[in-house]
């Protein structure tokens, strides 16, 4: 079983990584992305889905035209782990020059 983040990791964690946040009821982080279009979003993730699943780590997420909202916590740890961390770092390099609006 993997273990849970510490808070100092877990405080680490988010002020690395702009604009996701803790979500409110669940051990859990969240970010929401926005694109040029839909097609831009499908793309990004598409890239996120290879990586993910070469990880065997997959987000819960949801794709509205050009938003794309992906939550991360391991299910087998109920909470926040490293794995969670390491998906979040590659979702942030996926998000990179591809549509990304500010």
């Amino acid at each position: 079983m993997v273990a849970k983040l510490e808070p100092t990791a877990r405080a680490e964690l988010l002020a690395s990584l702009p604009g996701w946040r803790e979500v409110d009821g669940r051990d859990a982080i969240e970010k929401t992305f926005r694109f040029t279009d839909f097609k831009a979003a499908f793309a990004f993730m598409t890239r996120v889905a290879i990586t993910a699943d070469g990880q065997d780590h997959h987000p819960e997420w949801s794709n509205v035209y050009n938003r794309v909202t992906i939550l991360l916590s391991t299910h087998d740890a109920d909470g926040l782990t490293e794995r969670d961390a390491k998906l979040a770092r590659v979702i942030e390099e996926a998000a990179t020059g591809t549509g990304l609006q500010g």
